[in-house]
């Protein structure tokens, strides 16, 4: 029987590629997120549904599990970089309300629709839930609240053979190390290879994590092989933690 997935923030990077590894692997994928055009070029050729919702929207969130899915990726997320004093109460409010109520807005509503027995709840958290960070108050607060609440989750659901885990990846290659990268060679003014030098300082493997890798971890957290797999924080990282 084909599995249905749904994944947010499924139009780019990490998401994206989780998406087409589901699809690739023979389930029937929903990709969601706020900006109709990368939906819509993520699942080009592949068959994916479409759906245009924003996770920190209690009613669009709801609205997306009119029918239940049998594994559901909470994958949307944002951060910004600053030092706590120059973090701004907004921002501050915007990064936990999309990394952390996004992903409790969404696990809620995939049990409330009817998850059945072998279902998989995967949160992509981060390092930063495993550790804290100089310039990243705000979205290590959130991605520590994250893991809380899989951990809380998994206790839960366990009785009903469903699964809930945390992917943890490094810095991965995507738009937002890009921009953290970008944000070092203007603070410091130094060229992109120092910069990049900087960001994949704390990694083992010396390079940025592909979205692949976090895809391949999403394929194996969803299978059947990973039944007892649960509460888990599984980091790709390169060894950073």
């Amino acid at each position: 029987m084909t599995r249905k997935v749904l994944v947010t923030g499924g139009g780019t990077g990490i998401g994206k590629a989780i998406a087409h590894a589901l699809a690739a692997d023979g389930c029937h994928v929903t990709i969601a997120g706020r900006r109709w055009e990368p939906l819509e070029a993520a699942a080009e050729g592949l068959g994916l549904e479409i759906r245009v919702a924003d996770v920190t929207d209690e009613a669009q969130v709801e609205a997306l599990f009119a029918t239940p899915y049998d594994v559901v990726v909470a994958n949307a997320g944002t951060g910004v970089a600053a030092r706590i004093e120059d973090v701004e109460l907004e921002d501050w409010q915007r990064t936990l309300t999309v990394n952390m109520t996004g992903t409790f807005l969404t696990f809620r509503a995939a049990l409330r629709a009817g998850m059945e027995p072998g279902g998989r709840l995967i949160a992509i958290a981060s390092t930063a839930s495993l550790q804290g960070g100089a310039q990243i108050p705000a979205y290590a607060a959130s991605k520590h609240g994250v893991l809380g609440l899989v951990r809380s989750v998994a206790q839960d659901v366990a009785k009903r053979g469903i699964t809930c885990n945390a992917i943890c990846p490094g810095f991965v290659d995507t738009e937002m190390a890009e921009s953290a990268i970008t944000g070092l060679m203007a603070r410091h003014d130094i060229p992109r290879e120092k910069a990049l030098k900087m960001v994949v300082g704390g990694n083992p493997i010396q390079r940025l994590i592909a979205p692949e890798e976090v895809a391949a971890a999403a394929v194996f957290l969803a299978s059947e092989g990973a039944a007892s797999v649960n509460g888990h924080a599984m980091s790709v990282s390169g060894g950073e933690i």
